[in-house]
């Protein structure tokens, strides 16, 4: 039986591994701290938009949606708490070739985090008169606002330097008043100002089943419930991973999704008729820029939408200081593949991987260059990020099938079931992110196959020991999965396809397309003498580091 309770290997480092200070507090709340960010500043707003009141139903189908994601990660999560663990579930079960792949898919997704939080930031402090300037009418940022973008991600550096326990405090105090605030609003804004009427009064669906689903992946929804990973990429540094990350993993989804669902149905109860009259895609009311701040005025609660306009620099802060010690952590992991250099793997005394952290930086400061606004990245960063988790629906069939005396501290309810389930569920939630935004995912996966295959042709060339080993058969099915979720999505009906699949037809397509895909890559996964031997390479014995 491979041990993975010790610290993820001290090989490559020079300042002793990474430290195991986080108990389960600090996991859970690295989780909700990352889930309860801009989206909720943002979400309920553009969701009512694309689904006028059924919006509360794309709440609930979104959040069963991760709630699934989350439970298989939760077994997997205990079966191997490593750093960067979502990047290395399908390097153990496929070999180099997906792992690559999907390690590329979790740093893509948690290195673009951060600036988004960054650009919410900026924008919800054009409020105030001395941030006017920040941005252009566009949503672009001046050159101003570029130095002050700039300076926030390198706020979330210097914290992340000061060590996981450090970070852990600060996050934790943070998430504290990220939950707090919220759920204030919910309970006073409610308070005399909520009308039943408006679920009703200009249709409940005016948009019908295609605005609710569109809705999902669109507006922010599946992107505000993201983030429950992060306490497993942070389980090379968990006290006890074993007991606390499927508790964490669970516990976080469960508190953001109630959160979110309430704070969907108390805006649309509390907006006066007048501003949806014309209809829902037209809603509008002063201050609809800062949607949550600008209600609290127009109904009459000023000194509210004060403390909501503090409240939309401190939420992302808070997430966008978790998701940057996350890209480190997943290049960690990626380096401790092999997919990259060693040098990833280089940790200070305080026991952060510096290098990482420092290309964490130059990422984010890149990415505001190109990108216009919040709004605009969202079904870009949804579709990136269920990439992501749709590789541990796969991993699990495998450890299932080739790994069933492994140890197992939570076991999924009915997993049989609930894994193929999740996987389909998960590329019903890319599908639904358009074309607009898949063509565009692709590139960014053309973009990585270039980097991280670049680098493994060239350690495989120079010999190098942790050149990675790409298995080609194992991953016979990975140019298929992705090319024909981007065909469908081309002829389907969603952000720009074509419209040659209506709709339910291109549900049922999708369903039956990840179906033959989760039993192909579960019958050609690795043999169980290659998991093990890649489990024991990347997951090291030694005692942990203090």
């Amino acid at each position: 039986m491979v041990s993975v309770d010790s610290a993820p290997g001290t090989k490559g480092t020079s300042g002793g591994g990474l430290r195991r200070d986080v108990g389960l507090i600090g996991l859970m709340w690295a989780s909700v701290g990352s889930i309860i960010g801009s989206g909720w500043l943002y979400g309920a707003q553009e969701a009512v938009v694309v689904a006028g009141p059924a919006a509360v139903i794309s709440w609930v189908i979104g959040a069963v949606a991760i709630v699934l994601l989350a439970l298989v990660h939760a077994e997997l999560g205990g079966m191997f708490p490593v750093a960067g663990g979502t990047a290395r579930y399908p390097h153990y079960a496929f070999g180099g070739l997906a792992g690559m792949s999907f390690g590329w898919f979790s740093w893509l997704q948690a290195a673009t985090v951060a600036p988004i939080e960054v650009e919410a930031m900026i924008g919800y402090a054009g409020h105030w008169s001395w941030a006017q300037g920040f941005q252009h009418a566009d949503k672009t940022l001046t050159t101003s606002g570029f130095l002050v973008a700039v300076l926030l991600m390198a706020v979330f550096v210097v914290v992340n330097f000061l060590g996981v326990r450090a970070l852990a405090h600060t996050n934790s105090a943070a998430t504290w008043w990220k939950i707090a605030v919220p759920l204030a609003a919910i309970f006073i804004i409610a308070i005399g100002n909520f009308h039943p009427g408006n679920f009703h009064s200009e249709g409940f669906a005016p948009f019908g089943a295609k605005g609710v689903l569109s809705a999902i992946s669109t507006s922010g929804i599946i992107f505000a419930l993201l983030g429950f990973e992060q306490a497993i990429q942070l389980a090379g540094e968990s006290r006890n991973p074993r007991r606390d990350l499927p508790r964490a993993t669970i516990g976080s989804v469960a508190i953001g999704a109630v959160v979110y669902v309430l704070l969907q149905i108390v805006f649309i109860g509390a907006l006066p008729h007048s501003t949806f009259a014309h209809g829902w895609a037209k809603l509008d009311y002063a201050g609809i820029s800062g949607p949550w701040a600008g209600l609290a005025t127009l109904v009459g609660l000023g000194w509210l939408s004060v403390v909501l306009y503090l409240d939309a620099v401190i939420s992302p802060a808070g997430t966008g200081l978790i998701y940057t010690t996350a890209t480190s952590r997943v290049s960690y992991g990626l380096s401790r593949n092999g997919y990259a250099p060693r040098l990833f793997e280089r940790t200070d005394r305080r026991g952060v991987p510096w290098f990482g952290l420092t290309i964490s930086f130059v990422t984010g400061v890149v990415c505001f260059l190109p990108f216009p606004s919040w709004q605009q990245l969202v079904g870009f960063i949804t579709s990136a990020s269920v990439l992501m988790y749709a590789g541990a629906p796969l991993a699990y069939g495998v450890f299932a099938d080739r790994l069933p005396h492994h140890e197992r501290p939570y076991r999924l309810p009915a997993g049989s079931v609930l894994s193929p389930v999740s996987f389909v569920v998960a590329n019903l939630i890319i599908y639904w992110a358009g074309w607009h935004t898949l063509w565009r995912l692709g590139v960014a996966i053309v973009l990585g196959y270039a980097l991280l295959g670049g680098y493994a042709r060239f350690a495989l060339a120079k010999g190098l020991p942790d050149a990675p080993r790409l298995d080609w058969r194992a991953a016979q099915w990975l140019p298929v999965y992705l090319v024909g979720l981007g065909l469908i999505s081309w002829q389907g009906g969603f952000g720009g396809g074509s419209g040659r699949i209506g709709l339910w037809w291109d549900i049922l397509l999708i369903a039956a397309f990840s179906l033959a895909i989760y039993y192909w890559a579960r019958a050609t996964a690795s043999p169980v003498t290659e998991i093990e031997r890649s489990i024991d390479e990347v997951v090291v014995t030694d005692a942990p580091a203090h």
